[in-house]
């Protein structure tokens, strides 16, 4: 049986990802603070709350490990806010920014290669980054610097990986631009705290985000990739 975990499960790419993933046949388990839709396999946790994290990893994969074939976590969670110029921004919003989209991936990575460091079958961990993370915007200071540091963070693990008995592949993909809660959030931003407020609004008045359903089912297709991660630990949905 394949195990998938999943963060930010509950809403855009990371629900559609659990409803494609287990709509094939495969075991998912979903981790989010809420379960909107009271779906079957899902674990509520406050990502931002990273002190249980490691510990819900370990549980998660004892309970499955004699039935799995392969084991994949897709760190998906990830909050936009705080948006705003440096020296503007709440400190507390930016605290749980980088809990969220940095310190939680890095635990739940680290505990998963950890306990499955003697399983010899198929091992995979995919992060959700954003081109954000590959170039600067004004008003995005720390949604940019988390995801730069999800991004160099698979590097370190790639180079870990290779030296070790039953290596875990492991990749930062940008999902590129989509349709989901996030994309509302940018739009409704004041401009004096995004300055690039009006291209995000012409994206969506233009047809130019993907739908979270579309997104999905292109990361599945690129993680099933015999080469998934030949490429390197960086990818681009748009590219792949």
């Amino acid at each position: 049986m394949n195990i998938y975990i999943v963060t930010g499960a509950s809403k855009g790419i990371g629900l559609e990802l659990f409803k494609q993933l287990r709509n094939r046949g495969d075991h998912v388990i979903g981790v989010a603070r809420t379960n909107p839709q009271e779906l079957k396999g899902f674990i509520l946790a406050d990502l931002s709350k990273t002190d249980c994290l490691e510990v819900m990893i370990r549980q998660i994969v004892k309970d499955n490990r004699s039935k799995a074939r392969t084991f994949t976590l897709i760190n998906n969670a990830g909050i936009v806010d705080p948006i705003g110029l440096i020296g503007s921004v709440d400190s507390e919003t930016m605290a749980e920014a980088l809990a969220v989209n940095l310190t939680a991936p890095m635990i739940t990575s680290n505990a998963f290669i950890s306990c499955l460091k003697d399983f010899d079958g198929p091992k995979k961990i995919i992060n959700i980054s954003s081109g954000a993370g590959r170039s600067a915007y004004e008003g995005w200071g720390v949604y940019c610097t988390t995801k730069a540091g999800l991004d160099h963070f698979t590097r370190v693990v790639a180079i870990e990986q290779e030296s070790v008995d039953y290596p875990v592949k492991v990749v930062s993909i940008a999902p590129g631009i989509i349709d989901t809660d996030m994309q509302e959030t940018i739009r409704s931003t004041n401009e004096d705290d995004f300055p690039l407020l009006g291209r995000f609004i012409d994206y969506k008045e233009q047809g130019h985000l993907s739908s979270a359903e579309e997104t999905a089912s292109k990361l599945i297709a690129f993680i099933d990739r015999e080469d998934f991660s030949e490429s390197g630990p960086i990818a681009d949905i748009r590219q792949v």
